[in-house]
């Protein structure tokens, strides 16, 4: 069942779709030192079930799989634009890799690879990442497969407890919180701005 947010935020991605920067949103995680870590990340649609899970991709060799694996919940802060609203969306993370045993979740991943660019699969053959720069030469590959993913490709998946949303086109702003408790009904709660 769709979550009661989840048209909403699917319409903003519609209506802010001419503008390229609406496919990314900031995913914050927390280190294992206990500080906060932020990037920037590419939206890759929603897994086809009923836990209106958010879809981004990551590599396995990445930092921020430490923190995932430290603290699986994290915190997405989405704003649109051109619709001048924002939605935070506060969740658990869940890493698919190479290795779990979910065959629709691999079969996710594998569609996710699939649906990349080549020059977007070609950064999981790059050098690893966060290490010393490598000669450029170490960048100049070939793409890899496209059927099958790499390894250390992982698809990342955001399930949702909480999605704050502000409108700020509207005088006063409108506001609306969705929280879903763990008799898993979405709750929808209008709060000021």
């Amino acid at each position: 069942m769709l979550a009661p947010w989840r048209s909403l935020l699917s319409s903003a991605i519609h209506r802010n779709r001419s503008k390229p920067h609406s496919r990314y949103f900031q995913l914050a995680t927390v280190t294992p030192e206990g500080y906060p870590a932020n990037r920037t990340v590419v939206f890759r649609g929603f897994l086809d079930d009923e836990q209106n899970r958010l879809k981004t991709i990551t590599d396995s060799r990445s930092t921020k799989i430490q923190d995932i694996e430290y603290q699986s919940l994290a915190e997405v802060c989405w704003y649109f634009t051109k619709t001048r609203e924002q939605f935070r969306i506060t969740g658990s993370l869940q890493l698919v890799t190479v290795t779990d045993a979910d065959d629709s979740l691999q079969q996710a991943r594998k569609t996710t690879w699939q649906n990349l660019s080549d020059s977007a699969r070609s950064q999981f053959a790059w050098p690893n990442p966060a290490q010393p720069a490598a000669d450029k030469s170490a960048f100049e590959i070939d793409p890899p497969d496209a059927d099958t993913p790499l390894d250390n490709f992982c698809l990342l998946l955001l399930t949702p407890k909480k999605i704050d949303h502000l409108q700020l086109r509207s005088n006063p702003q409108q506001r609306c919180w969705y929280i879903l408790p763990s008799d898993q009904t979405w709750i929808t709660q209008q709060v000021n701005p």
